[in-house]
Order: C-alpha cells, then sequence, then structure tokens
C-alpha cells in the first residue's frame, strides 16, 4: 500500500475542495455586497455635491455680478456648472435680483 491509496485520502481531498469553494463563493457573495453598498453610498453623495456646486455657483454669481443668476442655463453658461441631465432635474425658480432663488433637486430614478 502506497501513500495516495490510504483509505480516507480521497475523502479528506474531497472535503477540502469543498470547503475552498464554498469559502471562495462566500468571498465573492460578500465582495457584491460591498460593492451595492459603496454604490448606494456614492449616489447619494452625488446628489449632495450637485446641490453644494449650485449654491455655490449661485452665491459666486451675486458675489460677483451683485445679482442672484436669471436662469440655471446662465450659471452653466458662466459659471461651468455641469451634472447628468439624465439623471437629475434642477428646478431654478428665479424670485428677484436681491432674493434668493429656490432650487431643488430631483433624481429620476431608474438611470
Amino acid at each position: 500500500m502506497n501513500r495516495f491509496n490510504r483509505p480516507g485520502l480521497k475523502k479528506r481531498i474531497a472535503e477540502s475542495v469543498n470547503f475552498s469553494v464554498i469559502f471562495f463563493i462566500g468571498i465573492i457573495i460578500l465582495f457584491l455586497f460591498g460593492i451595492a453598498f459603496i454604490s448606494s453610498t456614492s449616489k447619494k453623495d452625488q446628489h449632495q455635491v450637485l446641490s453644494d456646486a449650485v449654491s455655490k455657483d449661485i452665491i459666486h454669481c451675486y458675489a460677483v455680478e451683485g445679482y442672484y443668476p436669471p436662469s440655471l442655463k446662465y450659471i452653466e453658461d458662466h459659471y461651468g456648472l455641469t451634472y447628468d441631465k439624465e439623471r437629475y432635474i434642477v428646478d431654478y425658480v428665479p424670485i428677484g435680483d436681491n432674493i434668493m432663488p429656490s432650487v431643488t433637486i430631483v433624481e429620476i430614478y431608474g438611470k
């Protein structure tokens, strides 16, 4: 009898292979859950970054020019505001030259 034909050796090899496969699948599942969590956190951060950028550009325009921007297009043209228009709707309602406009940012779901 040689060392490769011992009783139980094949069973131990099969158990170690099964353990390795199950462990690998577990690591893959944890990795995918981690990516999903980071993705959802990133989406929340993008909304906040867009909100901060619009507010900053509105205030910057008022500080430089002495009046609030008349439209969102004005901010895009003169202050370089860019955002994903397929993902967000920015509702910009100017109230007057010296009253801060109302800005609402809505995310389009499914994008």
